[in-house]
Order: C-alpha cells, then structure tokens, then sequence
C-alpha cells in the first residue's frame, strides 16, 4: 500500500467522534441507536473501500464530519424504510405472485380496517354470549354462495391440501391420474404434499390418457380417497382423456370412497359467460357429488390469502377436529376481508365490478384503449421529443397459475427513450418511488394499462419527467 493511501486511511474518523459532532447538532436524535451504529460504520467502510479500490483518490470534502454525517443519514433512512412497499403493475398480469396477488376492493379494505383497529367478536357469540368459533363469520357465506353443507378455512391453499389430505387418508392410499400432478410456485408439489400428510401416493393412468377402468383397477383394501387435482396452471392439449369429476364421483359411490378435488384458482363465477374461457366453478364440483373440494381466496376469487374446504358436514367436521387446524389457522385480518369479498358475490353484478380482480379479468378492450390513448398522451407532453412511445396490440395474463391458455387482448404502450437503453429505462422506474413494474420487449419499456390503477396514470408521468430531467 503507497504512503498516500496510508495518510488517507489515518484521516478515517472513529463511530464516537462521528457521534460527538453529530450530537451538538442533535442530527441522529430520530435514528434508533440499533440502526445508528451500523449506518456509521457502514458510511466509514465505504469511505475505506474507495481509498483502497479506487485509482483517484475521494475527494477531502468526503473527510469532513459534515459529509460523512450526512452518508449516515441516508444510509439510516434506507435501513429503517419499511422493506413492504406499494408498487405500479404495468405487467398485465392481473393476479401477479411476484406483486402481491389479488387487490382487495375499497368496501372490503374499509371493513379489515376497523376490524384490525379495533376489538371484535372474533370467537365470541353475540347471540349466547359465550365463546363462539372464528369460522361461524364466514361459513354461513361460503355454504350460501357454494351449495355446500360446510365450510372452513385456513391460511392457504397448500395448507387445506395438507390438511385434509392428512384427515381422510393418513396411512392409505389416495388414488390420482398421473396428469395431474401438479407443481405451483415455491416448488409445491402433490407428491410431496401428499408423502408430507402420511397419506401414499398412488398414480394412475399415463400424462396425457386416463380412463375410469384404471381409478377402478387400483381401488384396493388400503384406499382411503380419489383425489382430482385440476390443472389450473397449465394445460395437456392434443391426444388426451381425463376422466370427469361426476365420473370419478361415481366411482367413489359404488366403492363407498371419498372423493376430493383441489381445484386450486377456485372461483365462483362462470368467466365463460363474460367472454373467457371456461373455469370450472366450485358451485359446480359440489353439485357433482364431490365430497371435498379446496381452492384459494387470492386467486381468482379476488380476496385474501386463504385456503377454502367446502363439503359434507360428515367430512368437514372430521377436519375442523384434527389438531393440524389450529397451527394452520387464518387470522382476524384476513376473516375480514375474507367475509367483506364474498358479500359481494351475493350480486354478481357488483362482485364484477368492485372486486379488481374480476374487473380487470372482464375489462372491456375499449376501455383499455382509453386508458393507452391517454397515457400515451401524457407521456408525449413531457418527452421534449425524446421519448418514443407506441400503441401496440398485446396479450394480457390472469396469472397466480390460473386460466394459463388464456390471452386478454390489450392495448399496450412500447415507450424508447432516445440515447438510454430499455434495461436503464426499466431499472429507473423500478427505482422510483413507487415502483413501477413493467416488461421488457423488442427493446422496448411495455406497459398494459389493464392492470393500472386509477391514480397510476400520474405516477407514471411523473415517473418518465423525473427521469427525462435527471438526463437518463
């Protein structure tokens, strides 16, 4: 190390000193000492790298006490902002795992609002005045809305998988086409889930053909259940048989069986009559005799993270029973905006238009071509003719692995910026605050208004002159 770097190093200020100057100026007063310490430390180290790394030597100016200051206080703020934040979707992807999944809608937030901020009769019946169940607030609804007997509820999809799984077939032989062994985000898989509830795996069939015969020629003394998973995150297309829900309940009948179905992105209404392709409801598996069906509620039934069991009372009073319930259990925040989602599906009507989910699923083309007209407008008034920005014809997605064959026609916007490439106009909007998250294509910034919020159209054109004035 040169005699230089060496005098350099000598003039690095220790944590107290940094501490003593800032404390005449009470400047760290608000920053916790938790945070303080490492911000210094961390503003000195960065100090130490440069003279160490770098060929020109830092500048004096960053050896005085002001300057490294004022680092540890960014590098405070930084640490203490809170890691969740809000972002812009301008993927197109309406149920987005990487963003958050579904939206919940203004009436549902108003009711987690004063549910979460105040006391409430969580496990306690008004009626009796003794202590009550935490489902009886949403049982009633989901069995109104459904046609089931029963109903229950617990923090995910997976865990109602699990759940039920271990209740009716620990120890036996759960029966299920080979087609229809799924795997979704976060690598969960049927088998695994399966091996991990003690029940045994059994297949049937090949990936793309099985027929009744083969679920009837593995029936045995240790069956415990017929399990259909459908496929709702991708599809088997061309020379392919699958055996259908009101057969494999049949089956089920003639050999006293229980049969279940996962069907994963459950919803309640018939997206075919608006135009899309046709999803199996839960309203419909239950009318076909199955005995227990599981589905999640921030799919496309537009609500909170959970994961639904509908059935018979028989059935769904055995899981209720099993201790697993307890550990896998949803909270009061998401019972309350579980509760406040399906209120609205008492009106299908109102449910389309106030769950975002399903109004951006069924938003009008025309609409969304509004909406690009518009925001290619705005852009176009801050650009000082140095963006480009084009109407393009693209797809949208329902994404959160459901409807996987399903492309949304939609009004897209390809935005260049002149001298800055796609990947630096991507990097500065996902920088900015909020974030906004968009896709890269042809070398161009695309953004889909179908999955734009009423007040993203402002961030947005803030965004890109923000960054045409930073001269990016």
């Amino acid at each position: 190390m040169d005699e230089n770097k060496q005098a350099l190093l000598k003039q690095l200020p220790g944590v107290d000193r940094i501490i003593e100057f800032a404390a005449d100026g009470q400047q760290f007063d608000c920053i916790p000492k938790s945070v303080l310490i490492p911000a210094i430390r961390d503003a000195i180290d960065l100090l130490r790298r440069q003279i160490l790394e770098s060929k020109t030597p830092p500048d004096s100016h960053c050896f005085s006490l002001e300057s490294l200051v004022t680092v540890v206080k960014e590098q405070a703020a930084r640490s203490m902002a809170l890691r969740l934040r809000r972002t812009v979707n301008t993927t197109g992807v309406v149920v987005h795992t990487n963003l958050g999944r579904s939206l919940l809608s203004p009436a549902v937030m108003e009711h987690l609002t004063t549910i979460s901020s105040r006391y409430s009769n969580l496990e306690f019946d008004l009626k009796e005045g003794r202590r009550g169940s935490r489902y009886s607030a949403v049982e009633g609804i989901l069995c109104e809305l459904s046609g089931a007997q029963a109903a229950m509820v617990v923090n995910n999809n997976a865990a109602a998988v699990l759940l039920c799984l271990d209740t009716l077939a620990a120890g036996h032989e759960v029966i299920v086409s080979r087609g229809e062994l799924v795997e979704i985000g976060g690598a969960f898989r049927i088998p695994d889930v399966m091996a991990k509830s003690g029940a045994i795996l059994k297949e049937v069939g090949t990936t793309n053909r099985t027929h009744p015969r083969d679920y009837e020629n593995a029936i045995g003394e240790q069956t415990g259940l017929l399990l259909k998973v459908h496929t709702s995150n991708y599809s088997i297309v061309g020379f392919t048989t699958a055996v259908s829900l009101p057969d494999l309940v049949s089956i089920g009948q003639r050999h006293n069986l229980p049969v279940m179905e996962d069907l994963g992105s459950g919803t309640l209404v018939d997206f075919s009559k608006y135009g899309l392709i046709k999803e199996p409801t839960v309203q419909e598996s239950l009318a076909a005799g199955v005995d227990v069906v599981t589905f999640s509620g921030d799919k496309l039934l537009g609500g909170p993270q959970a994961g639904v069991i509908l059935g018979g009372k028989r059935h769904i009073g055995r899981i209720k029973a099993n201790p697993l319930t307890r550990a896998l259990r949803i909270d009061k925040m998401t019972l309350a905006a579980l509760e406040a989602t399906l209120q609205l599906y008492r009106d299908e009507h109102q449910a389309l238009h106030q769950i975002p989910t399903l109004r951006m699923l069924t938003l009008p083309l025309t609409v969304i071509q509004g909406r690009a007209a518009e925001l290619k407008s705005r852009l176009e008034r801050v650009s000082g003719g140095r963006l480009t920005v084009e109407l393009l014809d693209l797809s949208s997605k329902a994404g959160g692995g459901s409807l996987p064959l399903l492309d949304l026609p939609s009004r897209c916007l390809g935005v260049t910026v002149e001298g800055t490439s796609a990947n630096a106009v991507e990097l500065w909007m996902r920088n900015s605050s909020p974030p906004i998250i968009g896709r890269i294509e042809n070398d161009r910034f695309i953004m889909d208004p179908r999955t734009l919020q009423e007040e993203d159209l402002d961030i947005i054109e803030k965004a890109f002159a923000d960054m045409l004035a930073d001269g990016t």
